[in-house]
């Protein structure tokens, strides 16, 4: 009954307080003439956008808005933006504005007016993308790994200092992660992103889970009733090579607007491993060369309609496939205590690898009234699901590599599906001395994993029931939240949320007769204060607690072997990690940023790399083991050297503290990690820039495990032609090998493992884009509402 009381008090709408509507107007010329389509977009002070329109062809434009203060700004193709803050109190005429061409000459070179590279708002740092050269021809993934603060290591985005992030494109949230994740940014362009923002503690309007915030891809709009279309091809040269094809087309015209992108890549990759294992009869060294295949196709489709001038429909559809088939090459060799070679076991394998996702999405959103209320249904399926067939033989060898026997043969597949359902709705509801929004979501998930495992040993496959197993797991969710935010006064603005989630959870093992069922509640606060001391100085403040739940597989019992003396399994009763996230920063001028966070985890769950020394024997499992504090302090820096010399500097010093939680036979070690990022481009010319980035992070400790340095040296350059149209780029990317995960070292049970990996981070990149048609389009995407779900579906 409390329960349902605390419901019913949370999503009760408040009645609608008596408010006035006034008419903003005014007119858009050059120096010379009426400027027609430019677009006109209406913030509140937060730096939101909550309304929007284009000029008429006389130039002349009108938007009807309530009693309060906003922010307006004008963009125009080939022009400068304009940008004003307005009090609105009654019918107001701003009277002609006149936007000035962008182009200047100085000593002969063309230097473009363009926006900052950093921009620091009250909730989120915005990362804008036009001034970067190592971007051009690359993808999502490559523009989110160049933004401040942000970097992308073994199939993670994570916000420094904060953890694994959360990815949407245009304030809407895929539903994917790890290596699923990665490559579907894959697919889209970074020619088509405006900027990003990183937001370090999401509202209340988000789900809880994650504890690494937002990073939000904002996309590309222009005009309506045109159409654009950008072709891109690339080649990646590492030890072999990938080829990579883009179409996207974008066509508005009245009523009805359309999108829709095709993207395929094929080619390979080379992945090298290394781990040595020390265990008390001597050392246990593998070596694995994986010829990796890198294949995907995706394609993506969205059309809203506009019912009326206030209720808009649409539809998404995404579709992606992966095809990462590889063959891999181990080597294990053990020696004695003495440091002599007793035994090599050579393993030859070859994994047929796929998975594909598909995504619906159906969608209404009215605007109930002149005073922006609005309100918006969403429905949406998803379904994943993932093969995996590996076809192995590993035969032993004396150290002169003479044939003893067959260590261990067989065929080990694996299939996983998943499919969620969800529904949710959601009300922005302005106040006229404060905006209010609050919603509510359903989301119904199913999952079935099967392995089954053949032994091969005698030469023909015989199934083995004690490596077999059906896992079923189901987990329904709901919650609700309210979110309100007030401008006290031209200082201060004050955000608050709270967000109700319900979980409930079934995990069956039918081969080993398990289930584990767990439920639970929990709310989940926000908090924002902003300060704005002058013009040059500016405060934050903000805390949000955060839910890190498990991914469907972790929790799968069932032990997989990866040789017969190493094998990983899952934890059925692995439970969710909660944190406390803090954050206060300063910006100055907007070019010297300072942020100091901490960053509080109870419960913490992770792998755990541990050893049964008697039987030399290797074990990867996942625990609920740890309670730890992440702190740090960081430093951006903006500087212009000269008028072709831009810079851009980060600078973060980050630490830890970890105490165990359960017995793991290890001690919890933490150290100092700094992490340095330099980005300098030059402009040698109108339509020619030249790029060099440098990173470097130092070796840290952190709680169970050890890593080593991991540094970055790239050069990209860029040309123009044809007025734009077509970009040729080049780039040459971690030129020194250095960048990939290496000494990844942990000590459980007494054994020392230590890590390596390498998957062909240096490469060369060789980029052609073609932009035709009228280039200016505004295209609406959507949010898919099973987004915390797709996301664990890795």
């Amino acid at each position: 009954m409390k329960k349902l009381h605390l419901l019913i008090f949370l999503v009760l709408p408040l009645f609608c307080l008596a408010q006035s509507s006034f008419k903003l107007k005014g007119k858009i010329t050059s120096d010379k003439i009426a400027l027609e389509w430019a677009e006109v977009s209406i913030l509140n002070l937060e730096g939101k956008i909550i309304d929007g329109t284009v000029s008429k062809n006389d130039g002349s434009f009108e938007i009807n808005l309530k009693n309060d203060n906003y922010k307006i700004t004008i963009s125009l193709l080939g022009f400068a933006d304009y940008e004003k803050e307005i009090s609105l109190e009654k019918d107001t005429d701003l009277g002609v504005i006149i936007l000035k061409e962008n182009e200047t000459k100085l000593n002969e070179i063309v230097i473009q007016s363009k926006k900052k590279t950093i921009e620091q708002k009250t909730d989120r740092l915005v990362y804008n993308l036009e001034n970067n050269v190592t971007t051009t021809g690359g993808d999502a993934l490559n523009a989110i790994n160049t933004a401040p603060g942000v970097v992308v290591k073994n199939d993670a985005i994570t916000i420094l200092g904060k953890g694994t992030s959360r990815v949407m494109i245009d304030g809407r949230l895929i539903e994917l992660t790890g290596e699923e994740l990665n490559n579907f940014l894959k697919s889209i362009s970074a020619a088509d992103i405006k900027n990003i923002e990183i937001i370090s503690n999401p509202p209340a309007k988000y789900e809880a889970d994650g504890f690494g915030g937002l990073i939000n891809i904002v996309m590309k709009k222009g005009i309506r009733d045109s159409w654009k279309n950008t072709v891109t091809a690339s080649y990646d040269q590492n030890k072999y090579g990938i080829y990579t094809l883009r179409d996207n087309f974008f066509y508005n015209k009245n009523k009805f607007r359309f999108s829709a992108s095709v993207n395929g890549k094929t080619g390979y990759k080379n992945a090298d491993e290394n781990l040595e294992m020390y265990f008390p009869d001597g050392l246990s060294k593998m070596s694995s060369v994986t010829k990796l295949k890198d294949e995907n196709f995706s394609g993506k489709l969205a059309l809203d309609y506009d019912l009326s001038k206030r209720t808009t429909i649409g539809f998404q559809f995404i579709n992606d496939r992966n095809n990462p088939d590889f063959g891999s090459d181990i080597k294990i060799e053990k020696y004695n205590t003495q440091s002599q070679l007793d035994n090599v076991t050579l393993n030859k394998s070859f994994t047929d690898k796929g998975s594909k996702n598909q995504t619906y999405n159906a969608h209404l959103i009215t605007k109930l009234d002149s005073l922006n209320r609005k309100l918006s249904f969403d429905v949406d399926y998803f379904n994943y699901n993932s093969k995996f067939d590996r076809d192995f033989t590993a035969d032993n060898y004396t150290p002169n590599m003479e044939f003893i026997d067959i260590n261990q043969a067989g065929r080990n597949i694996s299939n996983q599906d998943i499919d969620n359902w969800s529904f949710k709705a959601d009300m922005e509801h302005p106040f006229q001395s404060f905006n209010l929004s609050y919603g509510a979501k359903m989301s119904f998930t199913n999952s079935l994993s099967d392995v089954v495992f053949y032994d091969k040993t005698t030469g023909t496959p015989e199934l083995d029931p004690n490596q077999s197993n059906r896992f079923k797991y189901t987990e329904n969710n709901q919650s609700i939240y309210i979110n309100g935010d007030k401008k006290i006064n031209e200082k201060w603005n004050l955000q608050m949320g709270l967000r109700l989630e319900n979980t409930q959870t079934n995990g069956f093992s039918e081969t080993m007769n398990q289930e584990n069922v767990n439920d639970y509640l929990k709310l989940f606060p926000t908090f924002y204060a902003s300060y704005k001391k002058n013009e040059n100085n500016s405060f934050s403040f903000n805390y949000g607690k955060r839910i890190n739940r498990p991914r469907f597989d972790l929790l799968n019992p069932f032990r997989v072997y990866i040789n017969s003396n190493s094998y990983s399994e899952g934890n059925p009763f692995l439970k969710p990690s909660f944190g406390d996230n803090f954050e206060l920063s300063h910006s100055y001028k907007e070019v010297l940023r300072t942020s100091v966070f901490m960053n509080v985890v109870t419960n913490g769950y992770g792998v755990i790399f541990t050893s049964i020394p008697e039987t030399n024997t290797q074990i990867i499992t996942r625990e609920n083991y740890f309670k730890g504090l992440n702190y740090g302090v960081g430093e951006s820096y903006s500087a212009s050297f000269a008028d072709w010399w831009q810079s851009e500097n980060t600078l973060y010093f980050l630490g830890s503290k970890t105490e165990f939680i359960k017995d793991l036979n290890a001690v919890a070690s933490n150290s100092l990690q700094i992490d340095f990022t330099t980005s300098n481009t030059f402009i040698l010319g109108k339509s020619t820039k030249l790029q060099f980035d440098f990173n470097y992070s130092t070796p840290f400790k952190n709680g169970l495990y050890e890593i080593g340095y991991m540094s970055s040296f790239d050069i990209g350059f860029k040309q123009d032609l044809l007025n734009k149209t077509l970009q040729i780029a080049f780039l040459a990317n971690d030129i020194f090998n250095t960048s990939y995960l290496k000494d990844f070292t942990s000590v459980v049970n007494g054994v020392k493992q230590v890590y390596s990996q390498n998957e062909s981070n240096r490469f060369v990149r060789l980029s052609v884009i073609y932009n035709f048609g009228n280039k200016k389009i505004t295209i609406k995407e959507r949010n898919f509402g099973n987004q915390d779900e797709r996301k664990r579906a890795n």
